[in-house]
């Protein structure tokens, strides 16, 4: 296949996808082709223009997503940035892109000082791999250090996800993802600092929870022995928070089991209620007993009774079924399982025909107590 066709396929097929499936099947299409893509120009193809696609953006249209966007900086004229989405005929995200072997973060000083020049709200830095999400939350006018929004998009989250969802052209409200940009930048910067501590616990953060069970001056060295108990026991509590968890879930899971199987018991009670026995059926029960008399106890044949038939089985046990009988329709059978417990259906027309079935009764008792149920 062509990469013209694959390509033609990948749009069909996202036009039957919603948001979450097409960004997943873009993640695995750069997996898949990145090692092809030798330049930056063929990134912004193959991964960032189809991109800005999902986002709801017509690339092929350039009073929306203009490419070579010029931005004039300071003394210098003509500068340019790879993209420049527009809404209502003005900028809103500056995006500019790398070659997605190249590390993005020697990157980011090149956008910044487009931002500083445009009115646009958000900066996207990208090589079609990683994703980086800029504002001026910090200072207006003025682009942040750190991403509001950094993600690799073969292996993006489900949070991270919705949060893109807002950049959708259908729903796109640069107030409303300011609002909660800010939360999610300094969110994101509390998990790094937080995996950081809990992977390698600074001093500073031993010597807060020492001094808080060591009752004499925390030094060198009891600071070095307090790093080590940190480790083991951040370790040690995430190990029970996990066991907790996996606890709740079973408790939970048994919980549902239970549920089930009063469902189901429920329901063969309201079945039972509904069936009755004829006075026909327990006239055939007896001829059967009757008849298996000559080879066994009485006392290993019993009955159960469904709504669409009449069981007569061999020690109480529903796996070994004698024969059933049918005998509430307009003909009447006389039925016994074949080897792969298909029915067999002979038809009669009265209980009193099953005594010429007799031979049948003696081999079906004979198999199963060799143990053929």
């Amino acid at each position: 296949m062509s990469g013209t066709q694959e390509a033609l396929l990948y749009n069909q097929n996202k036009n039957n996808m919603d948001f979450k499936d097409q960004i997943k099947q873009l993640g695995e299409r750069v997996i898949k082709l990145k090692d092809q893509i030798n330049t930056e120009e063929a990134t912004k193809n193959a991964f960032i223009m189809p991109f800005m696609q999902i986002l709801g953006y017509d690339v092929f249209n350039p009073t929306e997503v203009v490419p070579e966007f010029i931005s004039d900086i300071g003394i210098k004229k003509g500068e340019k940035i790879d993209y420049a989405i527009f809404k209502d005929g003005m900028p809103t995200i500056l995006i500019e892109c790398k070659h997605w072997a190249q590390n993005l973060n020697i990157h980011d000083g090149q956008l910044l000082r487009y931002f500083h020049v445009s009115k646009a709200k958000f900066g996207l830095l990208t090589n079609g791999i990683i994703y980086r999400f800029y504002s001026d939350l910090v200072e207006p006018n003025k682009m942040d250090e750190k991403p509001f929004l950094d993600f690799n998009i073969t292996d993006i989250k489900d949070n991270q996800i919705e949060e893109l969802k807002k950049f959708h052209k259908t729903v796109f409200d640069s107030e409303s993802i300011v609002n909660t940009a800010s939360e999610l930048k300094y969110t994101n910067e509390l998990k790094a600092l937080l995996h950081q501590e809990l992977t390698n616990p600074s001093a500073d953060f031993v010597r807060h929870f020492a001094k808080q069970v060591y009752p004499s001056v925390v030094t060198a060295k009891v600071l070095e022995l307090f790093t080590n108990l940190t480790k083991k026991s951040i370790q040690q509590h995430i190990s029970d928070l996990i066991t907790e968890r996996l606890k709740t879930a079973l408790t939970k899971e048994d919980e549902v089991t239970k549920e089930q199987q009063a469902v189901e018991a429920e329901t063969v009670k309201l079945e039972d209620s509904k069936v009755e026995t004829t006075q026909e059926e327990l006239e055939g029960f007896m001829i059967v007993k009757s008849i298996l008399r000559e080879k066994i106890s009485v006392k290993r044949v019993t009955h159960r009774d469904a709504q669409s038939y009449f069981a007569i089985l061999l020690d109480d046990n529903n796996r070994k079924t004698i024969c059933r009988l049918y005998l509430n329709g307009q003909k009447k059978y006389f039925v016994i399982l074949d080897d792969s417990k298909k029915e067999v259906k002979k038809e009669i027309f009265s209980v009193d025909d099953i005594f010429s079935y007799s031979q049948d009764l003696f081999n079906v008792v004979e198999n199963l107590d060799k143990g053929r149920d």
